[in-house]
């Protein structure tokens, strides 16, 4: 079936000497994985490797036979052109996290419109400015809402919040955060990307990042702790 729709790269693998093989979160289909055949093979291959960096997002003809094998590309073009974000390195590196952290969260080729359209319009408000500090803490945070276990804030008073749960509880307990990490992730909470203030230390940050990666990981079955997320400590944090 020949499909037109648009895509956010997740993650490309050499194949062979000159091929590609690229997941993509598209809007038409969610998740699939595209074969590039003879992606380093001419002099135009410099210019085709650049649609493909880490949430590019691309305007797509293909064809998807839906049988679990690789999808083939007809045509591409970038639908929507970054500015900054593959050419600030910390930026770069945020965009490298998140990722990998879309292509351990997202269900295989699962459907999820209102998902991409988050995506693509927190994407062109990272690309467009300049204070970013939380952006990757907040992003993470609002996916889960489309995921399916953002966070019960009915009881958000009390003091410890228990991660395997997804609610704020009286007592410690073996998955919850201390009261110290409970106050910070309710202040994340509050955040939204037009009042993304740097109100958290570096530890702060730090620690926030870490919780929400353990809150993926006891939510999302298969999930795996970023590769990248050394890349963007180093950086960034």
């Amino acid at each position: 079936m020949l499909v037109k729709t648009q895509a956010i790269v997740l993650s490309t693998l050499k194949f062979q000497e000159k091929s590609l093989i690229v997941k993509c979160f598209t809007k038409s289909d969610g998740m699939k994985s595209y074969f590039v055949r003879d992606a380093f093979s001419s002099r135009k291959s410099a210019a085709r490797m650049a649609y493909f960096q880490p949430l590019s997002i691309l305007e797509i003809e293909a064809v998807h036979k839906n049988k679990g094998s690789l999808e083939y590309f007809k045509e591409i073009k970038i639908a929507q052109p970054f500015q900054t974000i593959h050419s600030d390195i910390t930026k770069s590196a945020i965009a490298m996290f998140l990722s990998e952290m879309l292509l351990y969260s997202i269900g295989e080729e699962e459907k999820n419109e209102a998902l991409f359209e988050f995506l693509q319009n927190a994407l062109q408000w990272f690309d467009y400015h300049e204070s970013v500090a939380n952006f990757h803490l907040i992003l993470l945070l609002e996916i889960t809402k489309h995921l399916g276990f953002y966070p019960e804030v009915s009881s958000a008073e009390l003091p410890f919040f228990e991660m395997s749960e997804g609610i704020f509880v009286p007592f410690f307990g073996t998955t919850a955060l201390n009261e110290a990490e409970t106050l910070n992730f309710k202040k994340l909470l509050e955040l939204r990307f037009d009042n993304n203030q740097p109100m958290f230390s570096v530890s702060d940050r730090k620690q926030l990042l870490k919780n929400l990666i353990d809150y993926y990981g006891l939510h999302l079955e298969g999930f795996k702790k970023p590769k990248s997320l050394d890349v963007l400590s180093a950086i960034f944090l």
